[in-house]
């Protein structure tokens, strides 16, 4: 049996078609196909169903994959480390960010990596959504939701608290609402919604209140919001650490303190595909990453 006809099965069965298998080999379709049926025919069996949008292995493809994921990782890691003799810790690694939290956060780390790990290729995407990470070749993700998605590999960093607040001027001249009620009748600002109703979930001491609201002001830029709500546009609904330094230093108050409020999910967690090998360098950030998170979260 052919090792390298075996780590092609791997290759196609985690692109998920035969068209995106041959952009990350840089091959043609047409190719691709030809080496797949070549294995198919020498083998006698089918290993792979195709249908018009997915390819999903056989019973027997789906053993024979499993193996050559084996040997295709074993591969990969004995040329890292040929390549690494003599030289720094090196490679690339595509590191997808929410937008917020990469940019007043994690922006400042990722220098810092930078500079510990120069040889390594950093790919940062700033991005709200919730993608495919296979399709689009992300090697590690930071999200912030409710419960991770079931098909990729998950480490929850830390819990994110939402605030609702306002600058000092708006509270001054407009008071801030006093009963969680009121929240629909006040101009808020905070994250785009895509596709779903708003809707705040506030607990404190057993009880809990559910409140569908309407945003007036929305955006995915945080610092956009962050302005927004410093210049007196309105009430704030957003992580804390936007605001935690206005706060501090009296430019912004807080409303329902003492409520736990809850928010496009709550948790954050650090995402990656099962099955695709973690080089050196891939490995190196998510511990970076995990250690960073979780210092800056810890009271």
């Amino acid at each position: 049996m052919n090792a390298q006809s075996l780590i092609l099965l791997v290759d196609i069965v985690d692109a998920g078609n035969l068209s995106k298998a041959a952009r990350k080999l840089k091959m043609s379709r047409a190719n691709i196909s030809y080496h797949l049926n070549q294995f198919e025919q020498a083998l006698g069996l089918q290993l792979l169903r195709r249908t018009t949008r997915r390819i999903e292995p056989t019973e027997v493809g789906l053993s024979l994959y499993r193996h050559g994921r084996v040997i295709r990782d074993e591969l990969l890691a004995a040329r890292e480390s040929v390549d690494s003799l003599g030289r720094g810790l090196h490679g690339s690694v595509r590191l997808s960010l929410p937008t917020g939290f990469g940019h007043l956060v994690v922006s400042d780390w990722m220098i810092e990596f930078k500079r510990s790990y120069p040889d390594i290729a950093l790919d940062v995407v700033f991005d709200n959504s919730i993608r495919d990470l296979l399709g689009e070749e992300i090697d590690i993700s930071v999200r912030v939701m409710s419960e991770p998605p079931p098909q990729m590999v998950a480490h929850e960093l830390c819990q994110v608290r939402y605030v609702l607040c306002a600058s000092a001027r708006y509270a001054q001249e407009h008071g801030m609402p006093e009963r969680l009620e009121d929240l629909p009748g006040v101009p808020l600002i905070t994250s785009t919604v895509e596709g779903r109703e708003l809707r705040l979930a506030a607990y404190r001491d057993g009880e809990r209140q559910e409140i569908l609201l309407k945003p007036t002001l929305a955006s995915e830029n945080f610092q956009f919001l962050r302005e927004a709500i410093l210049s007196g546009l309105g009430i704030g609904l957003v992580p804390d650490y936007l605001v935690n330094e206005a706060v501090a230093d009296g430019r912004a108050v807080l409303a329902f303190d003492a409520w736990r409020l809850s928010v496009f999910g709550s948790r954050m967690f650090l995402l990656r595909m099962p099955g695709r090998y973690q080089t050196l360098a891939a490995r190196t950030l998510i511990d970076f990453l995990i250690q960073r998170v979780r210092a800056w979260a810890r009271p």
